[in-house]
């Protein structure tokens, strides 16, 4: 026995008819007629007698009548009580600005579709600032790019991003097919941030490995600056595909970095499980689901999804 089954049972009686109720229902009267015989053939029971003017219940329809509403009533209630005991409360979550030009808006859209009396908070900035806001306690979550986040938070890998060089067309020295060795860039001049910073940690850590030396003539703590120096054309950068997405995509050109295993990996960290609130780890599994909505519908440049479960 279905719900709708004792609404439109319910509807008919009220209406006295099949006809009528099946207006009322937006249906058509046949499969109205097919769901009350559904109804009847569960009960064992004959609940309407149909007339030429409509349809009247039986002694049984009547008792059942009774019965119906008082469970949609009661149904009704339930929905009206769980809806007021929507999840609220309060959730801090912070991202790398590449990271939010690509799942900022979405997740807050997501948040805001889902848990409407949440309040949320949400904070972009480099990720070595994110790793000290999580440690003071100012952010309850962040997406962050270093490996040593493992050892301080509870850590859910993410994804990995491919990483490209980036410059204006005719830029000296850029590679000139679609993708490019490390070592080929050991002399183009290259604007990043600190060594604060997740994506200078990776590339540092892969150049230092190989042997290699970066020409990291700027250093730019602002990827919005960053990259305005180098839609300037003043320098190169090496970055996520991520971090032009608010740029004209023909004002630059990039080539994806090749060598084996040189990609920046994300990580969702957060306080641990006990320390997080209801919002926080509701907010939690939003991420996850943003994350990998916007990998499976090719929406993040270069980035392969971690976590499928």
């Amino acid at each position: 026995m279905e719900i709708r089954q004792l609404r439109y049972f319910v509807c008919v009686v009220e209406q006295g008819s099949l006809g009528r109720a099946a207006r009322e229902l937006n249906l058509v009267t046949s499969a109205l007629s097919q769901q009350i015989s559904r109804l009847e053939s569960e009960l064992s029971t004959r609940l309407l007698q149909r007339t030429r003017t409509g349809a009247v219940p039986t002694d049984a329809g009547i008792a059942f009548f009774r019965q119906a509403q008082l469970a949609l009533r009661n149904i009704d209630e339930a929905a009206r009580a769980a809806r007021q005991a929507r999840l609220s409360g309060y959730v801090s979550v912070g991202l790398a600005p590449t990271t939010a030009s690509v799942m900022g808006l979405p997740l807050v859209r997501a948040m805001r579709e889902r848990y409407p009396d949440v309040r949320f908070h949400l904070v972009e900035a480099l990720s070595g600032h994110l790793a000290s806001m999580l440690n003071a306690r100012q952010l309850d979550l962040a997406i962050l790019f270093n490996d040593e986040a493992a050892h301080k938070w509870s850590v859910t890998p993410l994804l990995d991003e491919a990483l490209y060089v980036i410059a204006v067309p005719g830029f000296p020295g850029f590679p000139q097919g679609q993708t490019a060795t490390l070592s080929s860039l050991s002399g183009l001049p290259l604007a990043m941030p600190t060594r604060l910073h997740g994506l200078r940690n990776v590339l540092t850590s892969a150049a230092d490995h190989a042997s290699l030396g970066l020409n990291v003539t700027l250093e730019i703590d602002s990827l919005a600056m960053l990259m305005d120096v180098v839609g300037a054309g003043l320098i190169a950068t090496i970055q996520p595909g991520a971090a032009i997405r608010r740029m004209p995509s023909a004002s630059l050109r990039m080539a994806q970095i090749s060598d084996a295993g040189l990609s920046r990996r994300n990580l969702l960290a957060s306080l641990s499980d006990d320390e997080l609130s209801p919002a926080a780890l509701a907010a939690r599994v939003v991420m996850r689901d943003v994350v990998r909505t916007l990998v499976a519908g090719g929406e993040w440049v270069g980035a392969t999804s971690l976590h499928d479960s």
